[in-house]
């Protein structure tokens, strides 16, 4: 399974899942998931489409929102999040929303 088949299926569920699990299920070393997340983040930019990567959350985070990174990379890609929650928030419903939708 790729990153985007596993990031796929968590949208269609309406599911997040933290960046270790994610790491452990597809067999790759954090810095690969970190840099196929960021090219992921690049694709959809490009594409118009909500960020894949906000289906990531950080273990210890009580609000369940993604790293640090993903917010810097966000920015970096003219989406700047002055509100991390709403931010994630807003992403993660368009992406459960546009997995449910029938093509």
């Amino acid at each position: 399974m790729t990153v985007e088949d596993r990031l796929a299926a968590l949208a269609a569920a309406g599911q997040t899942i933290t960046y270790g699990e994610l790491a452990r299920d597809l067999g790759l070393r954090m810095a690969e998931l970190t840099a196929r997340l960021e090219a992921l983040m690049e694709e959809d930019a490009a594409a118009g489409r909500p960020f894949r990567a906000a289906l990531l959350r950080q273990r210890l985070s009580p609000d369940h929102l993604p790293a640090p990174g993903f917010f810097l990379k966000a920015a970096a890609l003219g989406r700047p999040a002055s509100d991390p929650q709403s931010f994630t928030l807003a992403e993660r419903h368009a992406l459960h929303l546009s997995a449910n939708i029938p093509g």
